[in-house]
């Protein structure tokens, strides 16, 4: 595990802090490990794909709207990159 070392944090943020971790009964340490990761990781994250779906339902898109890009699409084997 990583170590982190925070300087410099305010007397009343500290304060805060401790009244918080004793409120819901841990040290101040693994309260601000819980509110580092519920802010870095939450658990309403946005997923890319689930947006862009929504996003596509909203603007009323079938499947019937994308086989265009079927049909223009350029159908030439892509050449490999050469680094020469």
């Amino acid at each position: 595990m990583a170590i982190l070392t925070v300087r410099n944090v305010p007397e009343e943020v500290h304060r805060a802090l401790r009244v918080r971790a004793a409120t819901h009964g841990r040290s101040t340490e693994a309260e601000v490990r819980d509110i580092l990761e519920s802010v870095v990781k939450p658990a309403q994250r946005v997923r890319m794909g689930d947006a862009l779906a929504e996003l596509g339902r909203r603007l009323g898109l079938t499947n019937d709207d994308f086989v265009v890009f079927e049909q223009v699409r350029d159908q030439t084997p892509a050449e490999p990159v050469r680094f020469e």
